[in-house]
């Protein structure tokens, strides 16, 4: 029996869901929404926060600041919450207002941006903002997701090495790409310890990690306006782009089939079914899921939201046949 004296002591980490009557080959989805931040990002958080701890850089009186399209500031709202420190989470319009109340009910401050940087978007506007901020204050620390190598050393710790024990025999992982903590972490890991498997970053139509134009983008979470110093494309073996009216679809598919996920979960998965589409050889796939959908219920599942976003027509398209798929 479990018992914890703090929220971040508990994650399920060997949960998976097979969605092979989805997809027609062997995909495991790596649920990492059952913690009490209820996403993957309380790992980062976490070893961030620890870190900053450890080298005494964070200390009484210090208030955390960061950047956040909305899970990391939830989680490190409960890191901070549960160790007495103060937050302050600089976010966008792109949030959603049920994850800007959780961070505040959890003690953060929420600081949005309402107008992104003609060059760099919501991103630029929002690293601007801090960088400004901790010049002004002594007491202000930035955690810097996107270059801070606990993001990454959080996944090279957990997510990697569960993966492996789950699945020794694993032949290509899928991972979103947001800050790239996760997908570097894990790729690092697997470099080290099982080369031969193959890392798929899954990337939004219009981000710019990958050197791709930048274009509007709605849904929080996968995809950047500013390139993440993290990332280092030799660990990475192949890159897919998708178009968020195919996170719609791949959400809904899912949900279809009793699953409530997240928009990135959504992303991954429908770059993931694609790619193993073009494949020749029956592999054994495993994709993270970073999140659950009850964040979303006010966008990717809210009828009104697609039709204003991406047309009505979209809400009476089926998915995919390899997202349609089922078990006779």
């Amino acid at each position: 029996m479990p018992v914890i004296s703090t929220p971040q002591e508990f994650n399920v980490d060997d949960l998976y869901v097979d969605l092979r009557r989805l997809t027609g080959r062997p995909l495991y989805l790596k649920c990492e929404g059952f913690n009490f931040a209820g996403s993957i990002k309380l790992k980062a958080a976490n070893e961030m926060v620890s870190a900053a701890v450890r080298s005494g850089a964070l200390h009484a009186g210090t208030t955390l600041v960061e950047s956040s399209s909305g899970n990391l500031g939830v989680a490190l709202a409960l890191v901070a919450a549960s160790r007495g420190l103060k937050f302050l989470c600089v976010t966008d319009t792109r949030c959603n207002l049920p994850t800007r109340r959780l961070m505040a009910a959890l003690g953060a401050e929420v600081h949005v941006i309402t107008e992104p940087d003609p060059l760099d978007g919501f991103l630029g506007a929002r690293i601007r903002f801090v960088e400004r901020l901790v010049a002004e204050n002594a007491d202000h620390l930035w955690l810097n997701q996107y270059a801070n190598p606990g993001n990454w050393a959080a996944h090279y710790q957990t997510t990697g090495p569960e993966i492996l024990k789950s699945f020794p025999g694993v032949d290509v992982v899928f991972i979103g790409a947001g800050s790239t903590g996760t997908l570097m972490g894990c790729a690092r890991y697997f470099r080290e310890n099982k080369p031969s498997v193959r890392i798929v970053a899954i990337d939004s139509i219009g981000s710019v990690t990958f050197g791709t134009p930048a274009q509007p983008r709605m849904l929080p979470g996968l995809g950047t306006s500013v390139r993440p110093p993290l990332l280092d494309r030799s660990y990475v073996d192949d890159v897919l782009h998708v178009a968020e009216a195919d996170t719609v679809r791949a959400c809904r598919a899912l949900l279809r089939e009793g699953f409530l996920f997240g928009g990135s979960t959504g992303t991954v998965l429908s770059g993931a079914t694609a790619w193993l589409a073009r494949q020749d050889d029956d592999l054994t796939a495993v994709a993270i899921a970073p999140d659950l959908g009850e964040r979303y219920l006010d966008t990717v599942y809210h009828d009104q939201w697609i039709a204003d976003t991406y047309g009505a027509d979209l809400l009476g398209e089926q998915a995919p046949a390899t997202l349609a798929r089922r078990m006779p």
